[in-house]
């Protein structure tokens, strides 16, 4: 039975991580969500409750182990339209069409196309991520009192050192206490989580969406949704991929899909605006706090609703710098600082640095990750596809009697590279009997038959015999089937 036990039962040091990892994160996401609730156009409590029954529901449900999931930018943007057009009510009932859809999807196996992603994309979301979080930094250092500049610095440069002095505590927790006791004790006057709205004061109720439920509204909110769950899910496995990755372990991805979908849900009937994984969140619970358990996730939700509940007028007094300097760590800590260090770029194919610069530019211009995710990955199967193409070849050899002509196909034959396959020929000039070796070469698909179907024509209008040798079992499985088949008269 101990194998069964969750970590945090047996061993007190990983206990302590991910309590104290919980509570910066619960902090971290109060303003968060606060912003967020006002982008979508809502009460500032909606967007706190809906990050609180996220991150406890996924910290059951989901599949990545210490991912943080609660409201986000990226769906208050795509269900803000809903709101202002149709009201509250349609948003919620968006939410929970679109965990259903999570769902489904998830159960259809979407999240396998996350093998589909190359690392140039993945470094380029991470970098494109950490530029983003910074932006939304930037209005909090802008046209504020001058205390809040040294008040950040000072910020960082706790969570730079007092990590030489002792990892038992979180350095961003003690970055936050500090801060907040020198703004109070001193009377320093500076903006503070309270400024961003007012916290609530009772718990959420759980209800059914107030709408008609008609078909009208069903092909109402479902584009919303579809495009909700799409985002939700892109944004989410992106971020369970790169934990994995920090964490050198594996997490199920399908599971992940239809947690957050459950997770969508839940927050839905509580009234809540939706979410995905945060992945500036997850970072500071992962790779600042050093957290690897569903805990960490759990607490940071249960924390984040006891402060606001129950401690509000202490956080409302926390000053944004505080949480500034910590997302500015995160930011940092966050960017892949080797992928663009000269030595890299210079052995890096001039592909992988395109595809992972479109990346990052197109995030940064729509402030959307999946666009940047989709236009990079479609970036590197082009860039891939034109690479593979150059590869492969035709090499001639004349029998000595000149009777017959052995043409050797080198390469892996696809529409990119097939259709220049046709103009390798000389039609006219070669021998009565062609060969045409394919044992150095595969066949992909129907362009590559299609384009052996159209040699052979053009040979055989010459009166030459062509045969066609050493194709593999796939390749000539393919080329069998459709061969004489792709054309109007086949």
């Amino acid at each position: 039975m101990r194998g069964l036990r969750p970590d945090w039962l047996s061993d007190p040091k990983v206990w302590r991580t991910e309590i104290l990892a919980g509570l910066v994160v619960g902090l971290a996401l109060i303003p968060e969500a606060i912003s967020f609730s006002i982008i979508a156009g809502v009460d500032p409590a909606i967007g706190l409750f809906a990050s609180f029954t996220m991150a406890v529901t996924i910290s059951v449900v989901g599949g990545r182990r210490a991912m943080i999931s609660a409201a986000t930018g990226a769906v208050a943007l795509v269900i803000a339209p809903l709101n202002r057009e149709h009201g509250f009510g349609y948003l919620v009932a968006a939410v929970i069409l679109a965990g259903v859809f999570q769902i489904v999807l998830g159960a259809l196996g979407v999240a396998r196309l996350m093998r589909f992603v190359p690392r140039s994309v993945m470094v380029g979301f991470v970098n494109a991520l950490a530029i983003l979080v910074f932006m939304a930094q930037v209005p909090e250092m802008h046209d504020v009192p001058w205390p809040v500049y040294p008040l950040i610095v000072g910020g960082l440069a706790l969570m730079v050192f007092f990590p030489k002095v002792t990892k038992v505590v979180p350095a961003p927790l003690v970055s936050i206490v500090v801060l907040t006791a020198i703004t109070v004790a001193a009377g320093i006057a500076v903006p503070t989580v309270g400024d961003k709205g007012e916290l609530p004061s009772s718990l959420p109720v759980p209800g059914l969406p107030d709408v008609p439920f008609t078909l009208h509204t069903l092909t109402t909110v479902a584009p919303y949704a579809l495009a909700m769950a799409l985002v939700g899910l892109m944004e989410s496995l992106m971020t369970a991929k790169l934990v994995d990755e920090i964490t050198d372990t594996h997490s199920s991805k399908t599971r992940e899909s239809v947690g957050q979908g459950i997770a969508n849900i839940v927050t839905g009937f509580f009234g809540g605006m939706g979410g995905c994984a945060m992945i500036g969140q997850t970072m500071i619970n992962v790779r600042v706090s050093g957290a690897r358990t569903r805990l960490s996730t759990f607490l940071a939700g249960a924390f984040l609703l006891v402060l606001c509940v129950v401690f509000g007028p202490v956080v409302s007094d926390i000053p944004m710098a505080a949480l500034v300097a910590v997302m500015v760590m995160v930011c940092f800590a966050t960017f892949d600082w080797h992928s663009i260090a000269p030595k890299t770029l210079r052995r890096m194919p001039a592909g992988e640095i395109a595809v992972m610069v479109i990346t990052v530019v197109c995030v940064v211009a729509t402030h959307n990750l999946a666009v940047g995710v989709v236009v990079g990955t479609i970036t590197a199967m082009v860039v891939f596809a034109r690479r593979v193409a150059h590869f492969t070849g035709v090499t001639s050899a004349t029998a000595p009697d000149g009777g017959s002509v052995v043409h050797s196909v080198t390469g892996e034959l696809f529409f990119a590279s097939s259709n220049d396959l046709v103009t390798q020929f000389d039609y006219a000039g070669d021998p009565d009997r062609v060969v045409i070796d394919l044992s150095a070469a595969h066949i992909w698909d129907a362009s590559t038959v299609a384009a052996l179907d159209a040699i052979t024509t053009k040979y055989e209008q010459r009166g030459k015999t062509v045969e066609i040798i050493g194709l593999n079992r796939p390749s000539a499985e393919i080329h069998e089937r459709l061969s004489g088949e792709l054309t109007a008269g086949g």
